[in-house]
């Protein structure tokens, strides 16, 4: 008996990881202007790479109870997910300088501008991505927030910082941002769950 992939469409829901659906799928916003946005076959296998990667470090959407990766599919949020672009390397950077690394663009479009996950879900990627840089060909995934969200330039603010901390140690920072005090499995007012079932 043939048992069904988990990430497999399994109804009208969802499109297929498989398939590159412009339809289904954000629109490149400002971090990805002036550089190559990835399309098509480029698309589909980064994306498809990063549903394991999502999957292995627990970057998951708590409102709708899948792997973030996942968004990107759900036809019912066609402008919600990420797109990706290489990094030009004569382009004018945002946030730390990634010298003569290889470096690919990831931006995050939430399902809403008030969104209360997204920072969550943008750092968990940063630390998916990157924490797990031997499974991809960039040696740095810069990770931002769409401009639509309200709080998209103090998120952005926080990912330039994770990136000038790991760029500069080579190791990713705290996903509780030294915050304490919190619940395991609930959020504090860092976005991050303490304790040891913290994800990413």
């Amino acid at each position: 008996m043939d048992i069904p992939s988990p990430f497999s469409a399994d109804d009208a829901t969802f499109d297929d990881y498989d398939a590159f659906v412009p339809g289904s799928i954000p629109e490149p916003g400002a971090f990805l202007t002036d550089h190559d946005v990835l399309t098509g076959r480029d698309h589909v296998a980064f994306h498809r790479l990063t549903r394991w990667l999502f999957d292995e470090r627990g970057v998951y959407d708590m409102t709708f109870g899948y792997n973030l990766a996942r968004l990107n599919l759900d036809v019912r949020h066609p402008d919600a997910g990420y797109r990706y672009a290489r990094e030009r390397p004569d382009a004018d950077v945002d946030g730390p300088d990634a010298g003569d690394r290889r470096v690919l663009r990831a931006e995050f479009t939430p399902t809403t501008e008030f969104c209360p996950q997204s920072t969550t879900l943008a750092k968990g990627s940063f630390r998916a991505w990157n924490g797990l840089a031997d499974r991809h060909e960039y040696d740095l995934v810069r990770v931002r927030v769409d401009g639509m969200h309200h709080k998209s330039s103090v998120i952005n603010e926080e990912l330039r910082d994770h990136e000038a901390r790991y760029l500069e140690s080579g190791a990713l920072p705290d996903p509780r941002g030294g915050a304490g005090g919190g619940q395991p499995g609930v959020p504090n007012e860092e976005g991050y769950a303490d304790g040891p079932e913290t994800p990413f």
